[in-house]
């Protein structure tokens, strides 16, 4: 049986939920909060298997409460329901620890699908996420490459292989002069700030492989 606790402030919702995975014979709801702080509460205390957490919550957010758990190290994994859809705020909660991203005009047979998923240790993101997540994406990727000039990509591609400035200068024959600047117009471009964050970004955007990819 699954152990789940519900974090919602709108009772009718949370009840809702309740009755819906309990009739489904896989899951027991073990406790029920209406705001953030409750729910940490109840997951110290119950440790369960899996915290359905609303994203807009007083007390404590959604954030926050991913956070919190988070440091906190606890074994039970939490999946976000949410209303909002914007990738800045879906980006925040997977940096933040949610194992899962849900919308709430989902049907409930996705939430089931999410909660099997998340103990299986995948993630999973309602599928009109994962597309606003898709096109967020292709639109980084068609503008960076419109601001990147074929030589930067050809230089990019060799910093993300681990060549130093002397090397991309003889492979690119130029000088080691060019190459930095080329370098820090590129770093400029993609509004990164060490050589960490430019491979990162390069990937990223598709603009360049690491080696074994």
């Amino acid at each position: 049986m699954i152990r789940v606790v519900i974090a919602e402030d709108h009772h009718i919702v949370r009840e809702g939920l309740r009755v819906l995975l309990e009739r489904t014979g896989e899951v027991e709801v073990v406790g029920e909060a209406s705001d953030g702080a409750q729910v940490l509460e109840l997951i110290r205390e119950l440790r369960p298997d899996v915290a359905i957490i609303d994203f807009a919550m007083p007390v404590l957010n959604g954030n926050q409460v991913l956070l919190r758990l988070k440091e906190g190290r606890y074994s039970t994994i939490p999946l976000v329901l949410s209303m909002y859809s914007e990738p800045g705020i879906v980006r925040e909660a997977l940096k933040n620890g949610a194992k899962g991203y849900l919308l709430k005009r989902s049907v409930f047979q996705e939430l089931m699908l999410a909660i099997r998923a998340c103990l299986n240790n995948e993630t999973y993101l309602s599928p009109a996420i994962s597309q606003v997540l898709f096109e967020e994406q292709t639109n980084e990727v068609d503008e960076a490459n419109m601001k990147l000039t074929p030589r930067e990509i050809e230089l990019l591609n060799l910093i993300v292989k681990g060549y130093k400035n002397r090397e991309i200068a003889k492979e690119l024959m130029i000088a080691v002069k060019t190459g930095e600047n080329h370098r820090a117009n590129i770093m400029k471009k993609l509004k990164v700030n060490n050589l960490a964050e430019l491979i990162a970004s390069a990937v990223r955007l598709g603009l360049a492989k690491l080696d074994g990819q």
